[in-house]
C-alpha cells in the first residue's frame, strides 16, 4: 500500500467507495477534492467489455471536446511544398522539414502535442514509428491525422479546438483527459458527454455483454470517484 498525504486522505473520506455516483455528482465531488496547488487534469477511466486480443474489438477513435483541454496545443505538420505553405498559413506551430525529421529520429524529440501528415510524407516519416508510436503521435488515417493537403486547415483547427485521440490498452481500459479541475461543472460535463458519445459510437459489433463495465473519474492527485456506467453511457452533449 502506498502512503498518501493528509490532503488525499481527507479528500478520500468525502467519497463513498460503495456508491456509484451519477456523472454530475461525480464532477461536483471531484471539484471539491481537487486541492493540489496546480490546476489538476481531470481524467475519465473506463473498463470496457471488449477482448483486446482480437483486432476487431480494438477501440481507437477521436473526439472533439467542446471546451478543449485548457492547454495550449502545439501542432506539428509533416508536409512539403504546397502542403507546408498551407500548414504555415493555417497556423501550424512547426512545419517539419528534413532537419526536424532527423531530430525526431536521432534525438527522440517530441515537443509537440499533435502531429499531422500528408500521405506523400509517409515515406519519410515511416522510420519515426518507434518514437512517435510510443507517444501516440504517429499520424494515421483512422485518427484523422493523416490527411490530404486540402484538409490541413480543418485538421489544425480541430486539433486547436481540443480534438483528442484515444484507444484501449491491452487490459481493455481507456484513459481520457476531459479538462482541468478549474473548469466549471457544465464544461466538464459537456466534455465527458462528448467522450461517452464517442465511446458509444466506437462500440465493436463483436463485443459481447456489458460494454462499459466500470467508470471512474479522477484528478491528477485526487482519489478515484466511481460513476454509474449506465448513467455515463446515457450522457448527451447539451446543445
Amino acid at each position: 500500500m502506498g502512503t498518501h498525504g493528509k490532503k488525499y486522505l481527507e479528500a478520500a473520506e468525502k467519497i463513498d467507495r460503495a456508491v456509484l455516483y451519477s456523472p454530475e455528482e461525480a464532477i461536483t465531488l471531484l471539484k471539491q477534492v481537487a486541492t493540489a496547488k496546480f490546476d489538476e487534469t481531470v481524467e475519465l477511466h473506463l473498463r470496457l467489455g471488449i477482448d483486446p486480443r482480437h483486432s476487431e474489438q480494438q477501440i481507437r477513435t477521436t473526439v472533439i471536446l467542446p471546451h478543449g483541454l485548457g492547454k495550449t496545443v502545439r501542432i506539428l505538420v509533416f508536409a512539403e511544398g504546397e502542403g507546408a505553405r498551407a500548414a504555415q498559413e493555417a497556423g501550424a506551430d512547426i512545419v517539419a522539414d528534413d532537419e526536424v525529421i532527423a531530430r525526431i529520429a536521432n534525438e527522440g524529440w517530441t515537443e509537440f502535442d499533435v502531429a499531422l501528415a500528408v500521405p506523400d510524407m509517409m515515406r519519410k516519416i515511416g522510420r519515426l514509428g518507434k518514437v512517435l508510436g510510443r507517444k501516440g503521435l504517429m499520424p494515421n488515417p483512422k485518427a484523422g491525422t493523416l490527411i490530404p493537403p486540402e484538409d490541413i486547415p480543418r485538421a489544425i483547427e480541430e486539433a486547436r479546438a481540443g480534438r483528442i485521440e484515444f484507444r484501449n490498452d491491452k487490459t481493455a481500459n481507456i484513459h481520457v483527459p476531459i479538462g482541468k479541475a478549474s473548469f466549471d461543472e457544465a464544461k466538464l460535463r459537456d466534455n465527458m458527454a462528448a467522450v461517452m458519445d464517442a465511446v458509444r459510437r466506437a462500440r465493436p459489433s463483436a463485443a459481447k455483454g456489458t460494454y462499459v463495465r466500470r467508470a471512474v473519474l479522477t484528478s491528477t492527485m485526487g482519489p478515484g470517484i466511481r460513476i454509474d456506467p449506465n448513467a455515463a453511457l446515457a450522457m448527451t452533449v447539451s446543445a
